[in-house]
């Protein structure tokens, strides 16, 4: 559709230079670990100067681990929430919509430093491309939000519902920060979860449950290895049980927005440990990994599934009929989550995407664990998944986003809050530098 004259000034006024400026200031903090505390004080900051309402808050972490949806993986002892508010025009009282833009700054580690091609807590730009630790996932994403709505405020847009951005902690490790934004009332009628989709609008996410299983031994003199139970041996057929369930679970209909995913649910196991010292038989193994589960699936209903299997391999053989598998569900458990396609914030992000790129988005799930089943299953808004960079990036060395798709996410997203909250007018005439 033609743009409107407000669109078309909105989208004059947005300002790609500042967006990379602020994506290599805020990739500067290293946020992994649960450090994210100096990188949330810099998004109260920034929201502050542009003129947004923030609520900048200490989580109180004891109430939160009391919540049923709470899961995390990492002991904080201090963590902040920061949500900035760009208020409608329209009362409170009345049934103009408020559009939630949210993201995590929190990172995975860097790990290996020697295999990045750049320093992994900076933003360097080569060849069209930002490198980083967060650069796709998501502090990118993130800050194309404060980028377009940067605009909304420079053109003088002026809108009847209100923008509320959530800069969140604790994303990778279960969700803590997203949940505490709902507990504290920072809900709106929808929501976008910035997560790296390569611009795909994603109404839907499968779920992924951690899980660790320990396999008992008897520890011996490497010497005597026959007196000792070797728990590695015992590992090999759990695995192989675990690959075959996987295989099961894939093959079985899907839900039709993963219809074209090759291995949408999948099964990692992603460590394994055993033993104290080379020359002596381990006393046990431990093993951990993630279970995807499929929108429609009950959870309880999968874990049973993968303890089924391990309890089936263990009653074939009798040192495990004896000495069982010890499983554990710990750390993330991300529940699945899906909104209607034809919900109307899917369909005005989509014609806004069209509108902003000249290109339709594809549409479709994403296979991954993220605060969307918070949104949805807590905060009650139909949410999507949509952000610039690919997630087969992220989590990698030399972590990159397209400049190209940063803009294009910003521009998106900036028509999209115009038009699902009613941007209409504008009110005066503001200088774009």
């Amino acid at each position: 559709m033609a743009l409107s004259s407000t669109e078309a000034r909105v989208l004059d006024a947005l300002d790609l230079e500042g967006l990379l400026s602020a994506l290599d200031q805020l990739m500067a903090f290293d946020t992994s670990a649960g450090g994210e505390t100096p990188a949330q004080e810099w998004m109260a900051a920034t929201m502050a100067g542009m003129g947004l309402e923030v609520d900048r808050w200490e989580l109180d972490l004891p109430a939160l681990r009391r919540h049923p949806a709470y899961t995390e993986e990492l002991d904080r002892e201090s963590a902040i929430g920061v949500v900035g508010r760009l208020r409608g025009t329209a009362p409170v009282e009345s049934e103009a919509r408020t559009l939630v833009l949210n993201g995590h700054v929190d990172v995975v580690p860097a790990g290996q430093i020697d295999r990045w091609s750049a320093p992994p807590f900076a933003a360097t730009l080569r060849e069209g491309r930002v490198y980083g630790r967060g650069a796709a996932d998501m502090k990118g994403g993130l800050l194309c939000a404060l980028c377009a709505v940067q605009a909304l405020i420079r053109a003088g847009a002026e809108l009847a519902g209100s923008v509320l951005i959530h800069s969140v902690v604790g994303e990778e490790d279960g969700g803590l920060g997203t949940l505490a934004a709902i507990q504290r009332g920072h809900t709106g009628t929808a929501a976008i979860v910035l997560e790296p989709t390569g611009l795909v609008v994603a109404p839907a996410q499968a779920g992924a449950l951690n899980f660790r299983v320990t396999v008992p031994g008897r520890a011996a003199h490497g010497a005597l290895r026959a007196e000792g139970v070797d728990p590695i041996h015992h590992f090999i057929p759990l695995y192989r049980a675990l690959q075959e369930l996987e295989t099961r679970r894939n093959a079985r209909p899907r839900h039709p927005l993963f219809a074209d995913h090759e291995l949408p649910y999948a099964l990692c196991i992603g460590r394994v440990s055993a033993g104290i010292w080379a020359s002596t038989v381990a006393e046990q193994l431990t093993f951990e990994g993630r279970l995807g589960i499929a929108p429609d699936e009950d959870a309880r209903a999968a874990r049973a599934e993968l303890a089924g299997v391990l309890d089936a391999v263990a009653r074939t053989d009798p040192w495990l009929r004896q000495h069982p598998p010890i499983l554990a569900w710990w750390g993330a458990q991300f529940a699945p989550a899906a909104t209607d396609p034809r919900d109307p914030l899917v369909t005005t992000l989509r014609g806004a995407h069209l509108d902003a790129t000249g290109a339709a988005a594809a549409v479709h799930g994403m296979p991954y664990g993220a605060d969307m089943r918070l949104l949805v299953n807590q905060g009650g808004m139909p949410t999507v998944l949509y952000g610039p960079g690919d997630v087969r990036q992220a989590h990698a060395p030399d972590e990159y986003v397209e400049v190209a798709e940063l803009e294009a996410a910003a521009r998106a997203l900036a028509l999209t809050i115009l038009r699902y909250c009613g941007g209409t007018t504008v009110k005066r005439t503001v200088s774009a530098t």
